[in-house]
């Protein structure tokens, strides 16, 4: 493909991807603006999940079309459950690299380019079939030579290969993402909820670390290196001479898969050990190491029989997705603890901005409410005791709750989003190898460590907030003195000229922008109705220019 060509392909591809955001667009503002201010909120109300449902569908067939980020994408909002509704991320859960594989040949030759050196030089033997393809890249099993063997100590390897021109379309995509989220930004019921541009540069954070196979190599190394002295945990070593930013050669580490439950019987596992094991460094990877596998699911974990003990050990693969616990998290974290041990709603309102999952336009008085409510309930019960409530309860509170909390501008930032991937991820391979499994006891121990390791920053932040509530009860009274004193005195004054020259003003701006919306609705309506019903589009394609002329002269007759 000429140089012309690729560039043609690729702003087909953008224009493409805006196109379909354009129509989506106007989908949502005809739908969620102009039919409420007519009166026909309960339209919107009755369609919204259904509209969200074909929403998802559609997007499901452009991301395996368009394949590249996409798909990513696609994954990428299926698991944003803060600030998508349910429609859509159900929609998408199981949107999988549906893609197919790339042609040998092609795999072959960005191979030998990163490599510098043919591939029968590279490798004593390279399988043409792949063993996975993905959108972003595919691996192929092959054999070390010789020499590399008995550097290495390493002889079967897996080959992991980028598709060709990722790069470029990782590009594309990233930059129609970008104008996507601008157009968000002046989308005011979009704004005040989410923080679009921060959420594709998260995304896009991810994205380009993915596609860097060195970044990818050194995460492995640093989990290797968290479990050396670990036996229940294994990972593949890199063979850094075949290794570079768009290729990657490790150890084959296959076994049995960690879902294949008959396997493992067959091996004389048990499966309940394997949850037990899993779940246990699962959260050694949170709490412990603070460096996590963000991607545990079945495909990336592999139980190895270990012959000498009767035992098994894990064995993780792909590292391109990795949840680090910064500072600030583990700050909120330990903040959102003590929170929950003195049931502080306020407290809790408090850690969430700290992570960063409140953006600061929150409006957190019902929070608090709902808070408070969850605590009178709920609150002091281990997590032995939640296990046994009722899931009815969990259900009716989240019903009573749930439009609240998603009214709120919540976000969860993107290191802690990937914990909780981790988490639930988790939960379910346990959930399905054991059935009885509980996450809530598999995670008590080690939140009972940490509240042990911080109890002395919370004895302190505790004194220092009784400190704080002490000195304003002091002042208070004394304050409030030399107010009334000012009220008596006559010496308090409310100066409103300024404020009812600027509200005239307003009045005028508020009646043409009244005009203009009007005008702006009934000119999309007409356009979207004159094909389905002629009469009506055509009617009020015209009766459109009645709130245009009120737009253009309502300012004149107050001046």
């Amino acid at each position: 493909m000429t140089e012309a060509v690729a560039q043609g392909v690729h702003r087909a591809r953008y224009r493409r991807i805006l196109s379909f955001a354009s129509r989506e667009f106007v989908k949502i503002w005809w739908f969620e603006l102009v039919l409420p201010r007519f009166g026909l909120a309960a339209v919107a109300e009755r369609t919204r999940p259904r509209r969200m449902q074909r929403f998802a569908r559609r997007f499901h067939t452009l991301a395996v079309e368009l394949g590249g980020l996409m798909i990513k994408v696609g994954q990428f909002m299926s698991s944003r459950l803060d600030v998508l509704p349910p429609e859509i991320t159900k929609e998408l859960e199981g949107l999988q690299d549906e893609v197919p594989a790339v042609p040998t040949p092609q795999i072959r030759a960005l191979a030998e380019a990163e490599l510098g050196i043919p591939l029968e030089r590279a490798y004593a033997w390279f399988d043409d079939t792949p063993v996975a393809a993905a959108s972003l890249g595919q691996v192929h099993r092959a054999r070390l030579s010789a020499l590399d063997a008995e550097d290495t100590g390493l002889d079967e390897v897996v080959v992991k290969v980028q598709r060709p021109g990722i790069d470029e379309i990782v590009a594309v995509d990233l930059a129609a993402l970008r104008r996507v989220a601008r157009w968000l930004t002046r989308v005011r019921i979009v704004a005040d909820r989410v923080d679009a541009p921060a959420l594709v540069e998260e995304f896009a954070v991810t994205s380009l670390e993915e596609i860097d196979y060195l970044h990818e190599a050194r995460s492995a190394e640093r989990f290797r290196e968290n479990f050396a002295d670990d036996p229940r945990v294994a990972a593949p070593e890199i063979v850094w001479e075949r290794t570079t930013r768009r290729v990657l050669t490790l150890s084959d580490v296959t076994a049995i898969k960690i879902n294949d439950t008959e396997a493992l019987r067959a091996a004389g596992i048990e499966p309940r050990a394997v949850a037990d094991a899993f779940a246990e460094v699962m959260f050694d990877q949170v709490f412990t190491h603070r460096f996590v596998h963000a991607d545990p699911h079945p495909g990336n974990i592999f139980v190895t029989p270990v012959p000498t003990d009767g035992g098994f050990r894990l064995t993780f693969i792909d590292f391109g997705m990795m949840a680090e616990v910064p500072d600030n998290l583990r700050e909120g974290l330990r903040m959102l603890l003590i929170a929950v041990t003195a049931r502080d709603s306020r407290g809790l309102v408090a850690a969430a901005k700290e992570i960063g999952v409140l953006l600061p336009t929150a409006d957190t008085a019902d929070l608090e409410r709902a808070l408070t409510a969850l605590f009178a309930r709920f609150g002091g019960m281990g997590f032995a005791e939640l296990s046994r409530v009722d899931p009815r309860e969990f259900t009716d509170f989240a019903d009573e709750f749930g439009d609240m909390v998603r009214r709120l501008p919540l976000q969860l930032p993107e290191d802690l989003l990937l914990l909780i991937r981790a988490v639930s991820l988790t939960s379910g391979m346990c959930s399905g190898l054991d059935p009885a499994f509980n996450v809530w006891d598999a995670a008590e121990p080690y939140a009972a460590r940490l509240l042990r390791d911080e109890s002395g920053n919370l004895m302190q932040d505790m004194a220092q907030q009784a400190m704080e509530n002490a000195a304003t009860t002091w002042r208070l009274p004394g304050r409030i003195d030399r107010i009334i004193t000012r009220i008596d005195d006559g010496t308090v004054s409310f100066d409103t000229s300024r404020l009812e020259r600027r509200l005239d003003r307003l009045e005028g701006i508020a009646r043409r922008i009244a005009s203009g919306v009007l005008f702006a609705a009934m000119l999309v309506g007409g356009a979207l109705l004159v094909a389905p019903v002629p009469p009506l589009g055509i009617t009020l394609l015209c009766v459109s220019v009645l709130p245009l002329l009120g737009a253009l002269f309502a300012g004149r007759r107050g001046r």
